[in-house]
């Protein structure tokens, strides 16, 4: 194989917002095993800022799981408590918050009074069809979401973990994305920018759901002044799936915590995700799946 280059850190980045399933683990496992082939720390970022979905369960499910599947972080919160005083994503507003002004004095937002109700009965299958970019809407108005000008004919490029670069264009569903939410919190989008940038992050690894927002967010960090994230290095692995179906946490699909409740054993759980995957070989800890997991490394 050949050899790829060293990396100073990644991250995993659960939501507690359910408990973590088998896709999940997947995702951690490949984690792990490019950070021991590239020498990466892997960095433990928990993100909480939807803070209407977070309950303490699902945080401590985060620890147990972490912990039970013998997966392992080298910075970051050891539990709730260390989580909550020094690492929640509400420590990071003012990060957040200097990134949207860099936005605004830029002119690169805009102020939309759009409801996702309002957006799907425009019949454009969710995608935003740019009501009120035109408008001039204040942007300390109250209730109005920031959205970012786009350009649909710029490219980008995705570094690869083998050095080479992927060209793509912003897809429709990220055409004008939320960059500050009606609550006035950061999106999603914006706070994983921030988040990876602060923590020095150089390679990201998320599932091949997620291509989408890997082009928002380095189509946002090209707005942003002088900074690394458009050298990150990404991999989308391949997705776990039942029935046909993408593995979803909020789906009622099995949890690993309903597994250990069942009885299951860590070399019992990764074989199931090693099955779902179609491998003929057991696989029986973190390292087996992930090496397995990345044999079609491009």
């Amino acid at each position: 194989m050949e050899k790829m280059p060293a990396f100073r850190r990644t991250r995993i980045a659960p939501t507690p917002s359910g408990f973590l399933h088998p896709g999940n683990i997947l995702s951690f496992a490949v984690t792990a095993t490019l950070a021991r082939r590239t020498g990466a720390a892997i960095l433990l970022r928990i993100d909480d800022m939807d803070q209407e979905r977070v309950e303490p369960a699902y945080l401590q499910d985060i620890f147990d799981t972490l912990h039970f599947l013998n997966i392992p972080w080298d910075e970051g919160p050891a539990n709730i408590t260390s989580f909550e005083r020094e690492y929640s994503q509400l420590h990071r507003m003012p990060q957040y918050r200097a990134i949207l002004q860099q936005l605004q004095t830029g002119g690169h937002v805009f102020a939309c009074e759009c409801s996702r109700a309002q957006i799907a009965r425009g019949g454009g299958n969710g995608v935003y069809p740019g009501t009120c970019a035109g408008k001039g809407i204040p942007l300390d108005r109250e209730n109005v979401s920031w959205r970012l000008f786009t350009d649909a004919s710029r490219e980008l490029s995705v570094r690869t973990p083998g050095g080479n670069f992927t060209k793509a264009f912003l897809p429709p569903e990220m055409q004008m994305f939320i960059v500050r939410k009606k609550d006035g919190f950061p999106a999603y989008q914006l706070s994983s920018v921030a988040d990876d940038l602060y923590f020095d992050v150089d390679l990201i690894v998320r599932g091949a759901d997620l291509w989408p927002s890997t082009l928002a967010q380095l189509y946002l960090s090209t707005l942003l002044e002088k900074n690394p994230f458009p050298q990150t290095t990404f991999h989308h692995h391949t997705l776990l799936a039942q029935n046909g179906a993408k593995l979803s946490k909020t789906a009622g699909d099995i949890s690993i915590r309903y597994l250990r409740q069942a009885g299951k054993r860590p070399e019992d759980i990764y074989s199931i995700i090693g099955t779902m995957l179609g491998y003929e070989e057991p696989v029986r800890d973190c390292w087996g799946l992930g090496e397995r997991a990345l044999l079609t490394l491009p």
